[in-house]
C-alpha cells in the first residue's frame, strides 16, 4: 500500500514538474514574441537622420497645440453667437485661405527656399492667433480666417519639402509617415487638452496655448535644424522630367490629384457625416463615437509605419499601392449600406483605416517622386490644396446628399466614387506605363 502511495505522489509531483515546464516555456515562447515583435517596430524607425525627427517633433507641438480649430464652429455659434450661416461662411474662408497659402507656399519654397517659409509661416500664424480672440464682428471674422489659413498653411507645401531634403532617398517615404503619426497623436491629444483649458480657463485661453504652441515649435526648428540645400538626387532628374517647364502640363500628375481629391473626400467623411450617422441612426454618445473614431488613430499608430516599412522592402509600385488603398475605401462605405447592426461601423473603419494607411503615405511619396527639377514646392502646392478643396467639399456634399435623400444614399455615392478613384488609378498606371 505504501509502494502505491509512493508512486502516485511521484506521478503527481513528475505530472506537476511537466505542467510547470510546459507553462513556463510557453511564457518564455510568448514573451520572446512579443519582444521579437516590438523590436521589429521598433526597427522600423531607425535610419532617420536627426532633422527628421526634429520635424516630427515640431509637428507634434503644433498640432497638439491646434486647439481652437476643432472648437472654432462651437466657439462661433455659442460664444460669439452667430448664426449657422455665418459660421458656414467663416470655414469657407477658412478653406479658401487654406487653399491659397498651400499654393504660395509652394511657390514661394521654390523661390526663397523651405526653410525661411516655414519660419515666416508658424511664427507669424502664431502671432496672429494671439489677435484673434479680439475679432467679433462676421466680416473681420472672415477676413482674420482668411488671412491666417492663407499663412499658416504655407508651412504644409514647405514642410513636404524639407522632407525630401533632409530625408535620406531611401527613407524619405518612412520620413513622411513618421511625420503623419506626428499629426495624428498631435491631433489626437490636442482636442483633449483644449477640452480641458475650455472647462478650466475658457475659450480665450485656446487662442493664447495656440499662438504659443506655433512660436515655440518653430524656435526650436530654428534653434536645432541648420538651413540646408537640395540633395543631388533630387536635382539629378531624367531629362524627361526636367524639361517639363509647368506642372499644368503634367497630364499624370492631374489625373493623381483628381485621386488625392477623391480619397480626401471619402477620408473626411469620419468627421462630418459619420459621427452624425452614430448619433443619429444608432444612439451612440459622443462618446462612444469618439472611442471608435479613436480606433483609426490607434491602428495607425502601431500599423501604418510596418506596412510602409513592408512595401518598401519588397519594391511594391506606390501607385499599386494607392490603387489597393481606393479600392479598401469605397467597401468601406459599401459596407455601410448593411445597417442592421451597429458592429458594421467598426468593420467599415477597419476598410477605411487600412485605405488611408495605403493611400496618404504613398500618394506623399509619389507626388514628390513626380516634381522636375526647381518644380517641387509647387507639386507639393497643389498636391496639398487637393486636400484643402477636398476638405470645403466633403461636408457639403455628404450633408447635401443627406438632407435631399438619406445616408443610405450618401454611402452609395461615397463608395461610387471610391471605385472612380481605382479606376483612374488603372488608367495611371497605363499612362506611366507608356511614358517609361
Amino acid at each position: 500500500m505504501f509502494s502505491i502511495q509512493m508512486k502516485f505522489i511521484s506521478h503527481s509531483a513528475n505530472f506537476k514538474n511537466k505542467t510547470l515546464t510546459k507553462s513556463w516555456y510557453l511564457c518564455h515562447t510568448n514573451y520572446t514574441m512579443i519582444q521579437s515583435g516590438l523590436q521589429r517596430y521598433i526597427n522600423n524607425f531607425r535610419g532617420f537622420r536627426r532633422e527628421v525627427w526634429i520635424l516630427a517633433l515640431i509637428t507634434f507641438i503644433n498640432r497638439a497645440g491646434t486647439m481652437v480649430l476643432p472648437f472654432l464652429s462651437k466657439y462661433l455659434k455659442e460664444d460669439l453667437h452667430l448664426s449657422y450661416s455665418q459660421v458656414g461662411w467663416i470655414m469657407v474662408c477658412f478653406g479658401f485661405g487654406s487653399m491659397l497659402g498651400s499654393w504660395l507656399g509652394g511657390k514661394l519654397s521654390d523661390k526663397i527656399g523651405f526653410y525661411k517659409i516655414m519660419i515666416f509661416s508658424l511664427f507669424t500664424s502664431g502671432v496672429l492667433f494671439f489677435f484673434l480672440q479680439y475679432v467679433t464682428s462676421f466680416w473681420a471674422l472672415c477676413i482674420s480666417m482668411f488671412t491666417i489659413m492663407v499663412i499658416a498653411d504655407m508651412f504644409r507645401p514647405a514642410m513636404f519639402v524639407s522632407l525630401s531634403t533632409y530625408a535620406k532617398p531611401e527613407n524619405r517615404t518612412r520620413a513622411l509617415t513618421l511625420v503623419r503619426l506626428a499629426v495624428n497623436l498631435g491631433f489626437a491629444a490636442g482636442p483633449a487638452l483644449g477640452g480641458l483649458i475650455i472647462l478650466s480657463q475658457g475659450y480665450q485661453a485656446l487662442f493664447w496655448v495656440d499662438g504659443s504652441t506655433c512660436i515655440i515649435a518653430i524656435v526650436l526648428f530654428a534653434v536645432l535644424v541648420k538651413e540646408k540645400k537640395v540633395p543631388e538626387d533630387l536635382i539629378a532628374k531624367k531629362q524627361a522630367e526636367s524639361e517639363r517647364e509647368s506642372v499644368f502640363k503634367d497630364k499624370i500628375f492631374w489625373i493623381f490629384l483628381f485621386v488625392c481629391f477623391i480619397t480626401a473626400v471619402l477620408f473626411f467623411q469620419l468627421f462630418t457625416t459619420l459621427p452624425l450617422y452614430h448619433s443619429e441612426h444608432f444612439g451612440l454618445t459622443e462618446f462612444q463615437s469618439g472611442l471608435i473614431l479613436s480606433f483609426n488613430g490607434i491602428l495607425i499608430f502601431f500599423l501604418e509605419m510596418p506596412i510602409v516599412s513592408y512595401c518598401q522592402r519588397k519594391d511594391i509600385s506606390k501607385l499599386s499601392i494607392v490603387l489597393w488603398g481606393c479600392v479598401l475605401m469605397a467597401i468601406s462605405f459599401y459596407i455601410l449600406l448593411f445597417n442592421a447592426w451597429a458592429g458594421i461601423l467598426i468593420v467599415s473603419l477597419l476598410f477605411i483605416t487600412f485605405g488611408e494607411m495605403f493611400i496618404f503615405p504613398f500618394s506623399n511619396s509619389f507626388a514628390m517622386s513626380r516634381a522636375p527639377k526647381g518644380h517641387e514646392g509647387r507639386y507639393m502646392a497643389l498636391f496639398t490644396m487637393s486636400f484643402s478643396l477636398a476638405h470645403i467639399a466633403s461636408s457639403k456634399m455628404g450633408l447635401e446628399i443627406i438632407s435631399q435623400w438619406n445616408y443610405q444614399a450618401n454611402w452609395f455615392v461615397m463608395g461610387s466614387l471610391g471605385v472612380i478613384a481605382v479606376l483612374c488609378c488603372i488608367w495611371l498606371q497605363r499612362l506611366l506605363a507608356l511614358e517609361h
